[in-house]
């Protein structure tokens, strides 16, 4: 149970490093890890540079309309946008948690992240957008449901409900004490 998990950890910590490595595999035979910490280090500063400053700002703006409007390219780049500007930064969209009814007799109810808190402009006054993501996967799905059907999540900051749904629910709470664990 210690090996397995480590194991995996620096497997695929070698495999990105080496990845990015191999982009320019004459530098990374001459000097390994160059080109992986020559590609953070340009990260992070654009990164900086387009936070921080009035120009920065206007190009890493400018770049986006760009490729926003881009035929073939933007069907890539505004999906990828949207979905990683959920997750990080300054506008997380899973910030909301949420119990969800789904089933009524027997009672059972889901975690998920309340996505729209109104459906009306598509006709469904009373109702909202939840999304239930999927345990050991990077998706989920969207339902649309009465709001009487959700109840906030108290007690869970929405990481920790994210790493509970995402976990199938043996990780997220404070104590292992709470987990099942089957009888050896």
């Amino acid at each position: 149970m210690i090996i397995g998990p480590i194991g995996l950890t620096i497997f695929v910590i070698w495999y990105v490093i080496s990845s990015i490595d191999n982009i320019i595999p004459s530098v990374a035979r001459e000097i390994p890890g160059l080109v992986f910490i020559s590609t953070l280090l340009v990260t992070a500063i654009l990164g900086y540079l387009g936070n921080k400053f009035v120009v920065g700002r206007f190009f890493v703006d400018a770049i986006d309309r760009i490729l926003e409007r881009t035929p073939g390219i933007k069907h890539i780049y505004s999906p990828t946008k949207d979905v990683m500007s959920s997750f990080v930064g300054d506008k997380k969209k899973f910030s909301d948690p949420v119990w969800v009814k789904t089933n009524e007799n027997p009672e059972i109810w889901r975690i998920g992240f309340l996505t729209q808190k109104e459906m009306a402009d598509v006709d469904k006054h009373n109702f909202v957008a939840v999304y239930l993501p999927h345990s050991y996967a990077i998706s989920g799905w969207v339902i649309i449901t009465e709001e009487k059907n959700i109840k906030p999540v108290v007690g869970m900051t929405a990481a920790t409900a994210m790493k509970f749904a995402v976990s199938g629910g043996v990780a997220g709470f404070h104590s292992d004490e709470n987990i099942f664990k089957a009888p050896e």
